[in-house]
């Protein structure tokens, strides 16, 4: 279900011929001017015309920009709230906090840091949508963290694409308290109330319709998958919450035009944040990661993210 749109390709090429042109004409403009400088030949300073002036500023916030998408942003993590007023509870309320593509690697990121912020929100259940690791060798650094998350009520997560193809051999999850979700549901209560989550592997989207009609109508329900792909084929089955990671926000979006990349069969059509659909909320979390080498190890208008829900009574 990994999905790349023409015109998705189409974006990250002029994004990059934009990036690799500007560079490349500030090293072919310094040619000329050192080539000139060699010669002696007297003549206005080739990098100091004014089109030669728009490109060193050019490169100039490029550079910057890069910079603070290598060393700043992927390290700056957003905590992003939501409220849901539902009929279905009466007098409990609930806080899920969601985590998603921590992409453990090599290096320590933003493990420790992200403990230290879901312990602080008290959750009452924690979800993780997928794509936990980059390496084997990190395998101790995920464990040491979904360890230290506490939530009194449960700890649910479902695989995602790395999961299913590069570790169908490694127990991510051993002694960490937290349980997969591959094609079940799960009650979990709370004083009166109580609310179902559902869970799907990513390579079981075919038993989707099956498992949410099995699920009752009466609670307030919760659907985890990996990827936003099932939003338009879950109408009318009764999840109130669907939570879903994948896309990254695209982890480079562009001001005004938004990521240039998801790898979503819909594209930027649900690229992050929170979205309705048929009467279902769907949020797409940005995730706390960034995809392994060789993919760029920024991240540019889309800040790693933990989301809060807290469901509530009407």
């Amino acid at each position: 279900m990994i999905t790349i749109l023409p015109q998705e390709i189409l974006s990250v090429l002029l994004f990059l011929l934009f990036l690799f042109g500007i560079y490349g004409l500030e090293v072919l403009l310094f040619a000329r001017y050192i080539l000139h400088r060699i010669h002696r030949r007297r003549r206005k300073s080739v990098p100091l015309t004014r089109p030669a002036i728009v490109l060193h500023a050019l490169v100039i916030v490029s550079s910057l920009c890069l910079l603070y998408g290598y060393f700043v942003e992927p390290y700056w993590i957003e905590v992003n709230a939501k409220t849901i007023h539902t009929a279905k509870f009466r007098n409990t309320g609930f806080r899920i906090v969601q985590i998603s593509d921590l992409h453990c690697d090599e290096k320590s990121r933003n493990e420790e840091r992200a403990v230290q912020i879901v312990n602080q929100l008290k959750p009452d259940v924690i979800v993780l949508t997928g794509d936990c690791l980059n390496r084997a060798s990190a395998l101790p650094r995920l464990q040491t963290m979904l360890r230290g998350l506490e939530a009194p009520l449960g700890k649910l997560a479902v695989k995602g694409n790395f999961e299913i193809g590069h570790w169908p051999h490694l127990d991510l999850l051993a002694d960490t308290g937290f349980r997969w979700l591959e094609r079940d549901t799960v009650t979990v209560e709370k004083g009166d109330d109580a609310i179902d989550v559902s869970g799907l592997s990513l390579d079981r989207p075919q038993a989707c319709r099956d498992l949410l009609e099995q699920a009752g109508r009466d609670r307030f329900h919760v659907f985890l998958f990996h990827t936003p792909d099932l939003i338009e084929d879950i109408h009318g089955l009764g999840v109130d919450l669907y939570l879903c990671g994948h896309t990254h926000g695209g982890q480079v979006a562009l001001p005004l035009y938004g990521a240039l990349i998801t790898l979503s069969k819909f594209g930027k059509k649900y690229e992050s944040g929170m979205y309705e659909s048929d009467g279902t909320m769907l949020y797409v979390n940005r995730g706390l990661g960034l995809e392994p080498k060789p993919a760029p190890q920024v991240r540019f208008f889309a800040r790693p993210e933990i989301a809060v829900f807290d469901i509530v009574p009407e």
